[in-house]
């Protein structure tokens, strides 16, 4: 293994390898930092690039590509509340209100670092983990993968915070989300609403960046600030401080690495929800993190980084040993294995191990020079959160619309975008954690599907197997300990019985209203579907309805004696509590108003007409800026999007009501 390890380090060493592999990562870190583009799109485009290229030097290409992309990530997350990819969500929770106290330098050292030490930490768990995890990976079978699942599910009870009980609606309507579309087992349409766009269920892409980037982005047009209000701070002093905080919370950085690691060996988790995990453990282990996490905390980007770069080494793992694909990003790395004539599996760890070693150096070596590339240019990104909010949120809501789109290339894709930016924003005024939404969309589908095979094949006898015994114990705790934690934080049954009292109605309860009217009436459309299709979607859709029903009492009947619960709340506090909530709603409304009138014009005279058009127009009436400042930025990005998008991505845009008008327009990029 040594001379394996000693010989691909020889071949990749070679100077035109190295120079391939530094292209793949600053490729790599520009996709990341585009938010909801995404490695998965960078590697479908690239990879026929790769068809002429030796193997070492195909792979090292790829893999420097889409080891860094998570590296990219958490700069519009931590600089916009804007997530890169759904992998860097949770790093909003405490990087942004990082920037927003002027240390966004150290909050960007501190991803760089955690990256860093997170990427490497995957790059020798893959080289040690290989030949141990072959043999051990045969007993996981349906049965032990939906109760991975189940745990993962179970994190919802640490995310909900102050409400344990909206945390677990939340999470069911997320389940509920993820069964739109054609019944995996019979082939029934679930709440497609006779709509094509709903026949394959939603796309991830659009939901996660109506959740997290669109509510951040209203907030900012309602405070109509810059991010951070503090001009003067020491970037320089900022990278110190963010490395040496990576440094000093190394064993941190190890228990994260290990989760992001291991759960992306199993097949079908994801990276979407790896993140979250990762932020509940630090979350719970952390010593003071119930008063600080989601304020500022730098030991919430340090856990949510480390995790998200270490599961690129964690998903070779199954793709390698066994040619099973742990994520979509890994089934286009295995067709590149195929045509290079490379077979996955026992040769990967006999005649090819060499092979096998040059991918491992390949990831470190990314992980390191997209670090140091990062680092490079911190200063600069930095100073974007000082920009006045004018001269930010064109540019970004022009990105976003165009990153959302991406998630199936349909408008469908933008109008999800939109419903979710509503409802996430809404969730955020109201104090409904938006991740456990999240976390049983993502997961929905899988545990839906792993259930039904477990039984077709094992019956009940599924339940039995030791490892799915120790994941529901670990679940079952984890539920408990979140419920025993807010019992005791509310001073007991004594305690709880004085707080009830004559009924207190305010209109924020509404919303809880309308979302139990929601699941009623989804309920309702599901009665007519047989009884596999509708079993999961029933009992989770009727267990939503009664906690949301006991929730919503609680809110209306019970008031707190003493502090109440002192659990933290999982999301960001909306900036915008000290206008009334008439300016809030209004201004809200109009930055809707501005979404409305970007798909409107994109829809009728497309993406080049509507971009230019969109960043005047709001400069303008927004923030009367200068003419000269609108239209550079005006035509830096249409330039931007044209080159980028149109002649090296090669995004196929929506088809535009000009286009059918004036046949001749086709010849016009983007109508």
């Amino acid at each position: 293994m040594l001379e394996a390890a000693l010989t691909a380090l020889t071949m990749i060493a070679d100077p035109f390898r190295l120079g391939v592999l530094a292209a793949g990562v600053v490729l790599g870190l520009v996709i990341g930092i585009l938010p909801g583009i995404g490695g998965l799109a960078g590697t479908a485009l690239l990879l026929p690039f790769t068809f002429s290229m030796d193997p070492y030097t195909a792979f090292a290409f790829l893999l420097g590509l889409g080891a860094v992309t998570a590296t990219g990530d958490p700069i519009p997350a931590i600089l916009f509340g804007v997530p890169g990819g759904a992998g860097s969500a949770a790093t909003v929770l405490d990087g942004l209100p990082l920037a927003r106290r002027g240390e966004a330098g150290r909050a960007l050292s501190a991803a760089y670092s955690a990256s860093l030490f997170g990427g490497l930490f995957g790059a020798l768990m893959l080289a040690v983990s290989i030949p141990v995890f072959r043999p051990m990976m045969r007993f996981v079978q349906s049965p032990e993968l939906l109760a991975f699942t189940v745990f993962g599910l179970s994190m919802v009870a640490v995310m909900a915070g102050k409400s344990p009980l909206r945390g677990l609606v939340a999470a069911c309507i997320g389940l509920m989300l993820s069964m739109f579309g054609a019944d995996p087992k019979t082939g029934t349409m679930r709440w497609t609403f006779d709509t094509l766009y709903l026949f394959e269920g939603l796309p991830l892409l659009p939901v996660v960046l109506g959740l997290f980037a669109v509510p951040e982005l209203c907030d900012l047009a309602i405070t109509r600030e810059s991010i951070s209000t503090k001009t003067k701070y020491n970037v320089r002093r900022g990278m110190v401080l963010g490395f040496a905080d990576t440094v000093r919370n190394w064993w941190l950085v190890i228990r994260c690495g290990s989760i992001g690691g291991v759960l992306a060996a199993i097949p079908g988790i994801g990276g979407a929800i790896i993140d979250w995990i990762a932020y509940a453990h630090a979350r719970a282990t952390c010593r003071g993190a119930a008063e600080t996490f989601g304020k500022g905390d730098i030991r919430g980007v340090i856990a949510s980084e480390s995790a998200n770069n270490a599961k690129e080494g964690g998903a070779l793992i199954p793709t390698i040993a066994f040619g099973v694909p742990g994520t979509a990003t890994m089934a286009l790395l295995l067709s590149a294995f195929l045509v290079h004539g490379l077979q996955p599996g026992p040769d990967m760890l006999g005649p090819n191990l060499s092979f096998t070693y040059g991918m491992i150096w390949s990831v470190a070596i990314a992980n390191i020079l997209g670090a140091g590339l990062c680092y490079a240019f911190s200063g600069q990104f930095a100073k974007l959160a000082t920009l006045r909010y004018t001269l930010i949120l064109p540019t970004v809501l022009s990105i976003i619309f165009i990153g959302a789109f991406e998630g199936s290339r349909s408008w469908g894709d933008v109008y999800t975008m939109l419903i979710f930016g509503v409802i996430g924003w809404t969730m955020k005024q109201l104090q409904w954690a938006r991740p456990p939404l999240l976390l049983g969309f993502v997961l929905g589908d899988m545990f839906e599907r792993y259930l039904f095979i477990s039984i077709d094949r094992y019956g009940m006898d599924w339940m039995m197997r030791p490892l799915v015994i120790a994941l529901f114990a670990l679940a079952f705790f984890a539920f408990a300990r979140a419920f025993w934690q807010d019992y005791r934080a509310h001073g007991g049954i004594r305690a709880i019985k004085a707080g009830l009292g004559k009924p207190n109605w305010e209109w924020s309860q509404l919303y809880s209203v309308l979302v139990l009217g929601a699941v009623a009436i989804l309920l309702i459309l599901a009665s007519p579907w047989d009884f596999q299709a509708g079993l999961v979607p029933r009992i989770t859709g009727g267990i939503a309805l009664s906690l949301g029903a006991l929730s919503l009492a609680g809110h209306i009947f019970y008031r707190p004696v003493g502090a109440g619960s002192a659990k933290m709340y999982y999301e960001l506090v909306a900036q915008s509590g000290h206008l009334s909530g008439t300016t809030i709603l209004l201004r809200a409304g109009v930055f809707f108003g501005w979404l409305l009138s970007f798909l409107v014009s994109m829809a009728t005279a497309g993406i080049f007409v509507t971009i230019p058009l969109f960043v005047a127009t709001y400069m303008r009436l927004e923030g009367k800026e200068r003419w000269p400042l609108v239209i550079a930025n005006a035509l830096c990005l249409t330039l931007f999007v044209y080159f980028v998008f149109d002649r090296i991505l090669h995004i196929p845009w929506p088809h535009t009501l000009l286009r059918d008008l004036l046949p001749q327009a086709r010849v016009i990029p983007g109508v």
